[in-house]
């Protein structure tokens, strides 16, 4: 079986490590390669090669300034996958307000006992 270009959707763009690594870098704002790079500690055309998966999902835009490209983050391109996660959300915080319970009661019962 084939494997889903990585420029498919950007379920496939973030699957890899270093490409979420780049997002993260960039939640804080605008960067060239140069500076993602030296952050990351990647190297230059490494760091290219993920903005170019990025971009093209249309997760990074970029703004051309003379001679650097400033990249920067494009928070609604990542709606589907914060709606993805969103749709777990409430399953976790029932079963994490049940273990609570169960805690306070354990401890309840540890006090008794005491």
């Amino acid at each position: 079986m084939a494997r889903t270009p990585t420029t498919t959707d950007v379920f496939n763009a973030v699957a890899e490590a270093s490409r979420r690594d780049l997002l993260d870098a960039l939640g804080s704002g605008e960067a060239t390669v140069g500076e993602l790079a030296e952050r990351l500690g990647l190297s230059q055309p490494t760091v290219s090669k993920h903005l170019g998966v990025l971009r093209a999902v249309g997760v990074v835009h970029v703004r051309v300034d003379g001679k650097h490209r400033w990249y920067r983050l494009n928070g609604p391109a990542l709606k589907p996958i914060h709606e993805w996660v969103r749709r777990f959300e409430r399953t976790w915080n029932t079963r994490l307000d049940r273990l609570d319970d169960l805690l306070a009661e354990l401890q309840s019962q540890e006090k008794k006992q005491s």
